[in-house]
Parts: structure tokens; sequence; C-alpha cells
């Protein structure tokens, strides 16, 4: 698969917790659609400290306290025209979170030569 050097990063903020109406974390969830819809390639980062639209609480990672609910970045990468198509199809599945989408130059895409 090649990728365009005009790439777009969609970004997907949502909490550890939250899942998919078939009980399989949301997340998870996002990047499985992902690879089912052939996009490029799809990261999940977690985060250790944030806070989201509601704003009253503050997610941490903390050794005397640890959240059940810390920041998670789902990141895919690929062409603006398939990640609008991904989005029109997960919107209805996230109830909380935030997306954004912007551009990105790729500088390179391969895969493994093992």
């Amino acid at each position: 698969m090649s990728l365009q050097k005009e790439g777009y990063l969609l970004r997907i903020f949502i909490g550890e917790s939250d899942r998919h109406s078939s009980g399989k974390l949301l997340y998870e969830w996002i990047v499985r659609k992902a690879r089912e819809e052939g996009l490029a390639g799809a990261t999940v980062l977690r985060g250790i400290m944030g806070f989201g639209a509601n704003s009253r609480v503050i997610h941490t990672f903390k050794i005397e306290r640890l959240s059940e609910d810390l920041p998670i970045v789902v990141e895919i990468v690929d062409t603006r025209e398939k990640l609008e198509k991904f989005l029109e199809s997960i919107d209805a599945e996230i109830g909380a979170g935030l997306a954004t989408l912007e551009k990105a130059e790729v500088r390179f895409y391969r895969e493994s030569k093992l």
C-alpha cells in the first residue's frame, strides 16, 4: 500500500474505559474498524493526565491512585477522503470525546523487509 506525500492525521480523544455498544473497548473497536476499512495505520496512545468536555474531573496516573479512565488518543493517518468517510462511519458510535483532522506530511510509509 502506498500513501501520498500529503496525508491527513485523525486524532480521536476518548477515555480508557469508554466502550462500544458491543461491549468491546472503544479504542480497540476503532482500531479494528480502521483496519477493516483499509486505512493506512493506527496507533493508540495512553495519556497520563487529562480532562475532557465535562472538565469536572482531571484523570491522572499516580502511584497512590491508579485511574481507571485515563485519556486515550487514537491516531490514524491516511488521505483526507478516506478519513472523512471513516469518521462518518464511526461518529454515531462515540458518545463522548473529541476528533481532530489535520494535514500531515508523510515522509515515508513502508513495511518491514523481514
